[in-house]
């Protein structure tokens, strides 16, 4: 049976490494030098992000974020002139996944756009990649558009924050 192309990409991406090492390698070593939030043009993944609902209009941003790779540490608390291993302040596992985390900090980098979903696009030892698809309400092409309008109501307003995109949802266990 013949396999379409976005079959094929979604493929390649299951184990990147592999098929697409040189790539995948030349691509790490330029992410690392950049900040830690920068604007894309096009998705990496456009059969992950077609997905997600990603068209290519007026109105759709794609931020590409990182996070480091680990645990998480609780903020300082009380006087400093303890032992911190016996606070509890490290070696503490976050309820939120990482991917969750990329998004909340790309939404408040980016507070007029409303967060539609995310994707992993690449890892190392220490930290990982996330590309955040954002979609402007205000827009006519997004206030327009049939299956995207409902941006644009309060009630979708900061939904990230609310546990309301995929990996928010994968977080509360409402999602496989």
């Amino acid at each position: 049976m013949v396999s379409g192309l976005y079959q094929e990409i979604r493929k390649l991406w299951k184990n990147p490494r592999k098929s697409m090492k040189e790539l995948t390698r030349s691509r790490l070593i330029e992410w690392r030098r950049e900040g830690r939030f920068e604007r894309v043009e096009k998705p990496t993944r456009i059969d992950r992000a077609r997905s997600l609902g990603y068209k290519a209009k007026n109105g759709f941003v794609i931020v590409r974020g990182r996070i480091g790779r680990g645990g998480r540490r609780r903020p300082l608390y009380g006087r400093r002139g303890r032992k911190p291993s016996k606070s509890g302040l490290t070696g503490f596992t976050s309820s939120k996944s990482l991917q969750w985390m990329m998004e909340e900090r790309i939404q408040k980098k980016y507070p007029n756009l409303e967060v539609l979903g995310s994707y992993e696009v690449g890892k190392d030892g220490s930290h990982k990649w996330f590309e955040v698809i954002l979609v402007d309400p205000v827009v006519p092409e997004i206030m327009k558009d049939k299956n995207l309008k409902w941006v644009e109501s309060g009630k979708n307003k900061r939904r990230v924050f609310r546990g309301l995109t995929s990996s928010g949802k994968k977080g509360r266990a409402l999602k496989a």
